[in-house]
């Protein structure tokens, strides 16, 4: 594995033996284990702010033994206009690895591209695969393997999180509903790209019926503040809250990727009724990015 840059683009074995990785680091993670980072410096540019998305990098490169150095990219020469492929070359002759958060994915590719130093994709507008990775390490974690799962998605289909979850479960052979008014479902073209077992509907208590998971994000992602006001009312509906837990199975995870807006997205109770899972999600950022990063050096 060169760079991790969508899960369209990761095989399904690299998938696996990232998921692999995971369980042990996070196993181990109480004792000095390898460090296949030591001696080297990895740059994390980041166009959109973040909370657990950089901490648990930076953390996690420290533990694998590198260092690192943070560039916001609108105080860098990228915020006033350099190309990102002078960008790249330029960082390429100093730093071993790139973790990207930004907007547009062809920034990301581009990068990659020009750098030709490991490049690993920490969100853009297209996907976030580091949150997926994590969510279904999670489920396995609590639920064993995530094969067969009915994981139900409430919410904005298109967004970032949702892609993510679409290209995964042909991987990973779990069945994906999709919940969300019909101009938030993905395009047909990109269902037909992803394959898999996918099902978007209209109807919320359906899509959540025999559900192992269920699982929201937030309405409005940045960039997205000026449709504010659309997207609570076109959302308004589809959210997560106790009686639609109760149409999935007893003992069905509740998972939210974070931050929570509660009383949009997700109830306030059924936030709290599942918080440990919720946070447990948050943690094991921390454990698959160390994984990815363990991969990209092997």
């Amino acid at each position: 594995m060169k760079h991790l840059l969508s899960i369209e683009q990761l095989s399904r074995d690299d998938l696996l033996a990232v998921l692999r990785a995971t369980g042990d680091l996070k196993k181990k993670r109480a004792h000095i284990g390898p460090q296949p980072l030591v001696g080297q410096t990895w740059a994390l540019i980041f166009s959109k702010p973040s909370t657990r998305t950089r901490v648990s990098f930076e953390v996690g490169i420290r533990e694998l033994g590198g260092s690192c150095i943070y560039i916001n990219a609108v105080d860098a020469q990228l915020g006033r206009g350099e190309l990102m492929k002078d960008t790249a070359r330029v960082l390429a002759r100093m730093v071993h690895g790139a973790i990207i958060r930004t907007y547009a994915q062809r920034d990301l590719e581009e990068f990659a591209e020009y750098s030709g130093v490991p490049t690993v994709n920490a969100l853009t507008d297209d996907e976030h695969p580091c949150q997926i990775l994590g969510d279904i390490f999670t489920i396995e974690e609590k639920r064993g393997s995530v094969a067969d799962a009915v994981i139900t998605f409430v919410g904005d289909g298109e967004s970032n999180t949702a892609r993510s979850w679409l290209f995964a479960a042909a991987k990973m052979n779990f069945e994906l509903r999709i919940a969300a008014p019909k101009r938030y479902q993905p395009a047909p073209d990109l269902l037909e790209r992803a394959g898999g077992r996918v099902t978007c509907t209209e109807d919320l208590a359906e899509a959540a019926k025999g559900a192992d998971v269920l699982y929201t994000d937030i309405w409005v992602s940045m960039g997205q503040e000026a449709e504010e006001a659309r997207r609570q009312a076109d959302l308004g509906p589809y959210w997560v809250n106790q009686s639609l837990v109760r149409q999935a199975k007893p003992d069905a995870l509740v998972m939210h990727c974070l931050p929570a807006h509660r009383g949009q997205e997700i109830e306030e109770a059924t936030f709290e009724a599942h918080a440990a899972t919720i946070f447990d999600q948050a943690e094991n950022r921390l454990h698959v990015q160390k994984a990815i990063l363990s991969e990209l050096m092997a």
